[in-house]
């Protein structure tokens, strides 16, 4: 019987498990590439792949010298896969704006720590906890290629006047900036404050480097965005650059579905659509393959403790912090993806962004990271009873919170 064959989507072609396996040797820990094979699509018609697979051996046995024997032709394949040179990374220039702060610091050095990175910024002001410049030494000792610098900025000065150093040239810009909601303030206190903030940043990058991708950390992520958006659409430039990072809902409902089942988080990938607060967050189980093992009983609960993530660390810092580095971590895998989009090895991340899969404007799913940026926004997929049924409670919280982003930029602009 003729040995299984799984469909690599890296290329397209497909495989036996020792095949994949010696490919991808010395390149994964062996779980990982255990993982990946059950992740393959097996092959129906086994004469027809299995004649791809040997079309491409023989393609590749033709950019080798002739063996004498099969023997020394195996060990040359061998030989070639394992020497195979990896693709160099890039050197991007990356900025995190409020950089010096609990989000900022540890999202700035996982940022250093990325081979596409050669340049960061870390951009702050000069109330900071620290100096960003201090940020900056600290983390110009690291063992990597990036080189580190800071800059401050006076509390009421304008970034589109201090920041054209930090920002021209630059092909990523993380803005984990804004302030923390207080007790008694209300959502739209809280927008209007951080939008101001927000609009100082995209103004001065719409200057200074108009083709970034913007990585949106800042409160109320569901208005903030669209406002964003919209201001940069009324100056000519693409929407698609604003990307609300939403990562954290998926991070979470990794983890907390690798708890239930026993499984490693590392190898679920559970979609997380919608929005990012509160009721607007929702997890599709349904479409990840541990998660929907769970007993639809115990759904509801995975759904609202993903949900509460966020008020469940306030309270267990007793108020006096919130989620700063599992942001920073989500953070950083979202601008990793991005990076390695514009590198041209695409990536799916769930992200917020302009959006045309409903009727909504914006809506959190996952999204195509290539060349560009955002190359695609991908359809929602099959949704089970319960999800259909959340997905219109999503629908209706998040459409007002859009709007509040969308007056907010109707009676705005940025500044030449």
């Amino acid at each position: 019987m003729a040995p299984e064959r799984r469909v690599d989507p890296e290329d397209g072609v497909a495989y036996t498990w020792d095949e994949l396996a010696e490919y991808y040797k010395g390149k994964f820990k062996k779980k990982a590439i255990e993982a990946y094979w059950e992740e393959c699509k097996v092959v129906k018609s086994k004469k027809k792949e299995a004649a791809k697979a040997k079309a491409k051996t023989k393609a590749k046995a033709k950019a080798e010298p002739k063996a004498k024997t099969k023997a020394k032709a195996k060990a040359k394949v061998k030989a070639k896969a394992k020497s195979k040179p990896k693709t160099s990374a890039s050197n991007f220039k990356v900025c995190v704006c409020g950089g010096a702060g609990g989000i900022g610091q540890p999202l700035s050095m996982l940022m250093a720590l990325d081979p596409n990175v050669a340049e960061l910024c870390v951009f702050d002001l000069s109330v900071a906890m620290v100096p960003p410049a201090g940020v900056a030494a600290d983390l110009g000792h690291l063992e990597r290629k990036s080189k580190v610098k800071g800059y401050v900025m006076e509390l009421g000065a304008k970034p589109i006047d201090n920041l054209e150093e930090c920002l021209t040239g630059c092909h990523l810009v993380l803005v984990p900036a804004g302030m923390p909601r207080k007790p008694g303030q209300t959502r739209d206190d809280l927008f209007k404050i951080n939008a101001d903030i927000a609009k100082g940043i995209v103004e001065a990058c719409a200057k200074y480097c108009p083709d970034a991708v913007l990585g949106m950390i800042v409160n109320p992520v569901n208005s903030v965005v669209p406002a964003m958006a919209e201001l940069y659409k009324k100056k000519g430039l693409d929407p698609m650059k604003i990307v609300g990072i939403s990562t954290l809902d998926v991070v979470r409902a990794n983890k907390f579905v690798g708890e239930e089942t026993g499984k490693n988080a590392t190898f679920i990938n559970v979609p997380v659509v919608g929005g990012h607060a509160g009721a607007t967050i929702l997890p599709l189980f349904s479409q990840d393959k541990t998660a929907k093992t769970i007993s639809a009983d115990k759904i509801p609960a995975m759904d609202k403790h993903v949900q509460d993530a966020g008020t469940d660390v306030v309270n267990a810092k007793n108020g006096k912090g919130s989620a700063t580095l599992s942001m920073a971590y989500a953070g950083a895998r979202l601008a990793k993806s991005v990076l390695a989009g514009l590198a041209g090895k695409r990536r799916i991340e769930c992200a917020y962004v302009k959006s045309d899969i409903t009727e909504l404007p914006y809506f959190a799913s996952k999204v195509l990271f290539g060349k560009t940026g955002v190359a695609k926004v991908l359809p929602l997929g099959d949704l089970n009873e319960y999800e259909t049924t959340r997905l219109a409670e999503v629908k209706e919280q998040l459409k007002g919170e859009i709007d509040s982003g969308l007056k907010y930029a109707e009676s705005n602009s940025l500044a030449d």
